[in-house]
């Protein structure tokens, strides 16, 4: 069923789903847009004066949801002194729209996030989960349908677009392990990720060579793979998930 052709019946369906948890839907377009549906960090590791560093940017994606929801994304990396913000928004034509904001500083080669937000709605219905992070607490604060939810944070954790950051700033250095900790609704998860070898790939922004990246599942049935871009500071070229039987497929369209 096409977007232009969704009946009643279907919307109010669909709105109904949003009202009682984010949607299947909404999972795939949020994760999809973020790389982070991609060893453990010392928090106290010294500064690596010499590593390289990811440069800012602004890049352009489209993607397919069931191989029939098609959308847009841009993605914004920023820098103000030692302050970062990352920036993505995601959007369906009239359907759904999802938008995930990070700020985070460097130290060397670590990531070290501050604030994070992501917000999606369906057919104007909605939710936004906060986090705030206190690494000298070693504390992370969760705030979703108005429940605060207190995580202690013994090694570093991040939130999608920051850990997605950690890891391209790892591949930049040689310092990837594929052992890394994201800060959930209610809990902080052990997220690992292995490298799956490395391959041209052809996308609308063009040829890249590219390493990939495996999210590891505990669950069979679900797959979530990255291609990485050297020439773009490993930037994703394409995202490629199954989650809960629903494909989802990305690609860069333009980078600036």
């Amino acid at each position: 069923m096409s977007l232009t052709s969704m009946n009643k019946k279907s919307l109010h369906n669909e709105s109904n789903n949003t009202k009682r948890s984010p949607s299947k839907f909404l999972s795939a377009l949020v994760t999809g847009v973020s790389i982070s549906t991609i060893g453990a960090l010392s928090m106290t590791a010294p500064t690596l004066a010499s590593a390289k560093t990811v440069q800012p940017s602004t890049a352009n994606y489209s993607f397919t949801v069931e191989d029939k929801y098609k959308g847009t994304a841009t993605r914004t990396l920023n820098k103000s002194g030692n302050t970062w913000k990352y920036n993505v928004k995601a959007r369906v034509a009239g359907v759904a729209s999802a938008s995930q904001n990070s700020t985070f500083t460097l130290n060397g080669n670590n990531v070290v996030p501050t604030q994070a937000s992501t917000t999606y709605k369906l057919l104007g219905l909605g939710r936004t989960h906060k986090l705030d992070f206190n690494p000298n607490s070693k504390k992370v604060t969760s705030n979703y349908k108005g429940k605060t939810t207190t995580l202690s944070m013994p090694q570093q954790a991040f939130d999608d677009l920051s850990l997605e950051v950690q890891i391209r700033q790892d591949l930049l250095n040689g310092k990837f392990t594929g052992n890394y900790y994201m800060a959930k609704k209610d809990k902080i998860e052990k997220t690992p990720f292995k490298k799956s070898g490395s391959t041209k790939i052809t996308v609308p922004a063009g040829t890249f060579d590219t390493v990939r990246v495996d999210r590891v599942h505990d669950d069979d049935s679900r797959s979530t793979s990255f291609w990485l871009a050297p020439s773009l500071d490993y930037m994703p070229v394409k995202v490629s998930q199954i989650n809960d039987g629903k494909k989802m497929d990305l690609e860069l369209t333009k980078v600036n």
